[in-house]
């Protein structure tokens, strides 16, 4: 294979001379940029994507950042991925996905070695520790997601806050007032993930503005786990007649084992979920629920980046407002139901 040493050697140039030519980043004698392109042709030398970049200054390549942990419910995640291809398609980009949690140090090789115009970060947390080497990229970032400090990015997310506030007052308003939330893992809290902590505060708050009573288990993703949950909050004296589900991986399990247990859905306990719409409908029981906008959200973070690539992208940050579809899992509070504070 002829590389970029052998065409150096051909034109009797500096291999960095070969890359002036190739990029037009410095100016270059026209006999010594002639004598470097005939060489390239007389050898047959085939630039890579990223000396071909340097040539247009741009690869046509956005980097998503999406470290697959065992906590993160996969097919949730590549409807994020498949709106932002799709997106970025339209725009004639196309997409390459970076996986391990190392995120930062891989995503400054890809954008230093000029395989990618700028980035996408998803699974991002309060204090993110690849905020601050994000923040030395040369390249626009959106993140999917808010962090504490979002200054200087672009970040688009659903409003978890407020989808959990109105989880609750949709609960609220059909007379619950003990309800038990199906938690995220374990593991999503503990690391202070940005869309599982603002829907448990948007949960709680609302409750104590409500006068509800709200029981918070997270909850792993495997049948043993979502049956100690449901052992905990289906314990008698809380008298839990409503559960919020925010955790996609056990949420087909959730029907199956409240009817093992003798619990009807609707009729003895309410269930409202946090999903993609898609997910909710094909449940056993289809269920009320809150979407997941993940086309919306992926369309968002590519346009986002088209107009930072334009020059034109202010940081902002986007939250997009909860929309939920009524599919009948959750009704009146049976007169029977316990009061606990």
């Amino acid at each position: 294979m002829i590389t970029i040493k052998d065409v150096a050697r051909h034109a009797g140039v500096s291999v960095s001379t070969v890359s002036y030519v190739l990029s037009g980043k410095r100016r270059i004698s026209s006999e010594t940029s002639q004598r470097v392109r005939s060489s390239i042709l007389e050898l047959g030398f085939h630039p890579n994507a990223g000396a071909r970049a340097l040539a247009s200054s741009r690869t046509n390549v956005l980097a998503l950042v999406v470290p697959l942990r065992t906590d993160l419910n996969l097919p949730v995640i590549m409807q994020f991925v498949s709106a932002i291809v799709t997106t970025a398609r339209e725009h004639d980009y196309d997409v390459l996905l970076l996986t391990k949690e190392s995120g930062s140090d891989e995503v400054h090789r890809v954008v230093a070695s000029a395989r990618a115009d700028a980035v996408i970060v998803m699974d991002v947390e309060a204090r993110d520790p690849r905020i601050p080497a994000l923040r030395e990229l040369d390249a626009p970032v959106v993140l999917v997601g808010v962090p504490a400090d979002p200054a200087g990015f672009g970040c688009v997310d659903l409003d978890f806050a407020t989808s959990g506030a109105r989880a609750v007052s949709h609960l609220a308003d059909l007379g619950h007032r003990s309800i038990g939330l199906v938690g995220s893992p374990p593991a999503v809290y503990e690391r202070k993930t940005g869309y599982a902590t603002r829907f448990l505060t948007g949960v709680t708050e609302r409750a104590r503005q409500r006068g509800v009573a709200v029981h918070v288990h997270p909850c792993a993703p495997s049948y043993t786990a979502l049956n100690a949950c449901l052992d905990d909050l289906l314990l008698p004296e809380r008298g839990v007649t409503a559960l919020v589900v925010h955790n996609e991986a056990v949420l087909t399990d959730v029907a199956l084992e409240l009817r093992r247990r003798d619990k009807r859905v609707p009729e003895d306990i309410s269930v409202i979920a946090l999903c993609p719409d898609a997910i909710a409908a094909i449940q056993p029981v289809p269920l009320t629920s809150i979407a997941i906008p993940a086309d919306d959200v992926g369309k968002i973070a590519v346009e986002m980046l088209m107009r930072g690539l334009a020059g034109e992208q202010p940081a902002e940050v986007r939250l997009l407002g909860p929309h939920l579809t009524d599919r009948g899992s959750t009704i009146t509070a049976p007169r029977t139901a316990g009061r606990s504070a």
